[in-house]
């Protein structure tokens, strides 16, 4: 059987990934055998970044509370003392015209409240993962959607705005999926403006990296007849 090691060197070679693919795994109860998060950050994707540089972890309800728009996505409440929170967030989109108050019922929200949520490199993920974030240009992107296409796991869903962090929920209940990602992922994580997410459901990560061989092999073709078209044909 594949290791996540295995799978990770796979598509960072295909892909010329940059940043280590994120494995988030969404838990009923606090898991032994795995470092319990300690310290505060200020944003749910926040934990993306700790992932992608090598830390493996997990997370409880409560250190979510510092992002109330990732823990709405979460469906984590905020206590009683932090709700107007929320409010004041979305209150500050709204003035700012960054959304509107109709758009926020559409957000993807996970099932139920996680009692835990575990992080790691793909490679290193101590639990099968719900979701694998990959944080790539907009090429592997492409390649990824096309492989997850193949394998029959996209979403229903056009590409995803904001906020970033509706890619979990989206992936782990509806299928592979594309992210541009928000101005607060992209400051919470670094990662430059030639990036963007593709998410692939843990499940079906087998099924997208067997689809993945075929469909860069296919684009390598694909670019070598286009080359020669341009070529014969182009006058300019």
């Amino acid at each position: 059987m594949t290791t996540w090691k295995e799978f990770e060197h796979r598509f960072t070679t295909r892909l010329g990934l940059k940043r280590r693919p994120v494995a988030v795994s969404i838990l009923d109860k606090e898991p032994t055998g795995i470092r319990k998060f300690v310290g505060s950050e200020p944003s749910g994707c926040s934990f993306w970044r700790l992932a992608a540089d090598g830390q493996s972890f997990y997370t409880v309800p409560a250190d979510h509370y510092n992002c109330p728009v990732g823990s709405y996505t979460h469906k984590i409440d905020l206590p009683a003392s932090r709700q107007q929170e929320l409010t004041d967030t979305l209150g500050l989109m709204f003035k700012i015209e960054y959304i509107r108050p109709e758009e926020v019922p559409g957000i993807p929200q996970l099932a139920k409240t996680p009692a835990a949520v575990v992080y790691a490199p793909l490679g290193d993920s101590p639990v099968d993962p719900g979701v694998v974030l990959f944080a790539c240009r907009p090429s592997a992107a492409m390649l990824l959607n096309e492989a997850a296409t193949r394998a029959n796991t996209t979403a229903p869903l056009p590409v995803l705005g904001r906020p970033t962090c509706m890619a979990i929920p989206v992936g782990i209940s509806m299928g592979s999926t594309t992210s541009l990602g928000c101005i607060g992922n992209r400051t919470y994580t670094g990662i430059t403006d030639d990036d963007m997410y593709a998410s692939i459901p843990g499940a079906k990560l087998a099924a997208v990296d067997a689809a993945l061989e075929t469909i860069v092999n296919a684009n390598a073709a694909l670019r070598d007849y286009a080359r020669g078209r341009r070529s014969a044909i182009a006058t300019e």
